[in-house]
């Protein structure tokens, strides 16, 4: 691209639907700073938090660690939730109480709700979080770099895949722990 005389710039963002609706995606680009200099007045209509994180492809591999983290965090969210249940907690108090101390997060929030209140209707569906996790894997692999959570979260996502749940919110890989666990959070 750059031999033609062209400028380019991978710019992934973050922020779900919502995000998106309201001007608040999180954007990771990669690319010549001059570039994104000149092009960040058009990011800043999309988005708030707009971060150079490196050269061209680096962007790619912020979303691809974001990816990660949003997985690693739901599947937290629905352990806890789940384990709460099954102690005999309520699980909206339970998170509710969460909520305010440090174990509060964007994914507690979202997803904890829609966990409980079964609500799978997809913002970010189960097959496209597979996509990223085989990055994440792919590359873990090229790297000779293990990511033995991310590989258990991909096995919880293949296995809600495979029982019908691929067009799914991610939020639904609760489905999964509640099969191992034969019991339901809510």
């Amino acid at each position: 691209m750059n031999e033609l005389g062209g400028d380019y710039l991978d710019a992934p963002v973050s922020g779900g639907e919502i995000g998106a609706r309201e001007g608040t995606l999180s954007i990771m680009v990669g690319g010549d700073e001059a570039v994104f200099e000149r092009v960040k007045p058009l990011f800043e209509l999309l988005g708030k938090n707009i971060t150079l994180v490196g050269g061209n492809g680096d962007g790619q591999t912020c979303k691809v660690a974001n990816q990660i983290i949003v997985a690693l965090n739901i599947e937290a969210v629905s352990e806890a939730l789940l384990f709460a249940s099954k102690a005999g907690a309520d699980p909206v108090r339970v998170r509710q109480a969460l909520m305010g101390g440090f174990a509060s997060s964007r994914i507690l929030e979202v997803h904890g709700e829609r966990m409980i209140k079964r609500t799978f209707n997809p913002g970010f569906k189960i097959a496209l979080h597979q996509k990223d996790l085989n990055l994440a894997l792919q590359s873990a692999k090229a790297l000779a770099l293990n990511l033995p959570n991310t590989a258990t979260c991909q096995e919880l996502f293949n296995t809600c895949a495979a029982n019908g749940g691929s067009q799914l919110d991610h939020s639904a890989l609760v489905q999964a722990l509640e099969l191992m666990a034969n019991h339901k959070l809510a």
